[in-house]
């Protein structure tokens, strides 16, 4: 009879050693190419005893040979009571991941630095109930899910997002100890989800100003050197005296100073070019910056990139539209 060694290799470590092979990656696209819905069946479900499964059957082994040796028939019925227990667990736990139906939900965009949201929908087959499940991206940080009452259960797990572009965090793990602990069943996934991650957000300095017009769009604001007569006000010391309204002066002897108005174009533009000497990167997150900071006011912004350009607007379509922008500018 073959007996397993106490320094036998558990599931624990062969996770992670298989998802870093290249090999067994390339195998598992084969197997389980990306799809946005995965039913979970027998050819995409893996199991192997935990450490404290080895352990049992250490136990087991022992206790079959405790029973040889002093030829006791209660040993040998715990032993092979055991055996069963053991044998019914692993089939327990493959259950309680076969028949699952994984969907992709929505992601939520993020910036670069920060942590990208996925949904994961699980959905279960018939009234059949799924308890203690594992899903996630970082095995040290995997969420919890039970399937026993709804019909589905909506997982939110985060990646972090290292970089601006588009995010596919690739296969996720699905793994269940359930209901014993002796057995670990799990499969990679692969739900072809992807987000964008926008620059990260720096501190870019004084906004733009408006712009002046000669058209009457925008706000009406007084302004010297402007050339469209507004008004007339009292004279104040210190007023330009080519600004006295003199014909007013001679008819009833009061001193007026004439106002000039300009309508100002409450329309921003992002330039590319306002920051000259910087790097791609650097000129991307002060942009970034900006248009949170303008989203945040009445103003209408507008973007101007190297062959990308966004007619000034507001609301949070057009902030999407800028930010996606400059996600993907100049990504392969």
């Amino acid at each position: 009879m073959s007996t397993l060694s106490a320094d036998t290799v558990s599931s624990e470590e062969i996770l992670p050693e298989l998802r870093r092979s290249e090999r067994f990656n390339r195998w598992l696209d084969r197997r389980m190419p990306p799809a946005n819905s995965i039913s979970l069946d027998l050819r995409k479900i893996f199991i192997l005893p935990t450490r404290q499964g080895i352990y049992f059957v250490l136990l087991v082994c022992a206790m079959v040979i405790a029973g040889i040796n002093y030829q006791n028939s209660l040993v040998f019925a715990l032993a092979f009571l055991l055996a069963s227990l053991f044998m019914v667990g692993m089939l327990h736990t493959y259950r309680n991941l076969s028949g699952l139906t994984l969907v992709a939900g929505p992601a939520r965009p993020a910036f670069a630095g920060d942590d990208a949201e996925f949904t994961i929908v699980l959905k279960r087959l018939g009234d059949r109930t799924y308890e203690s499940l594992q899903v996630g991206w970082n095995p040290a940080f995997l969420a919890l899910a039970d399937l026993r009452e709804g019909q589905e259960e909506r997982v939110r797990c985060y990646v972090k997002a290292k970089k601006r572009g588009r995010l596919n965090p690739g296969r996720f793990l699905i793994q269940t100890t359930y209901p014993l602990g002796l057995f670990r069943a799990w499969s990679w996934v692969d739900l072809d989800m992807t987000t964008l991650v926008y620059p990260k957000s720096v501190l870019g300095g004084d906004l733009p100003s408006s712009e002046s017009t000669g058209d009457e769009e925008g706000e009406l604001v007084l302004r010297d050197g402007a050339e469209d007569f507004y008004g007339l006000r009292e004279y104040q010391p210190g007023d330009s005296i080519r600004h006295i309204a003199w014909k007013a002066f001679a008819r009833n002897e009061s001193l007026m100073t004439k106002q000039y108005a300009a309508y100002a174009d409450r329309r921003v533009w992002l330039e590319w070019d306002h920051f000259s000497g910087m790097d791609r990167e650097s000129r991307l997150s002060r942009l970034c910056y900006w248009v949170l900071r303008l989203n945040s006011s009445n103003d209408e912004y507008g973007l101007r990139l190297p062959g990308v350009e966004i007619e000034p607007a507001r609301g949070e379509p057009h902030r999407e539209a800028v930010l996606k922008a400059l996600a993907l500018f100049e990504v392969d």
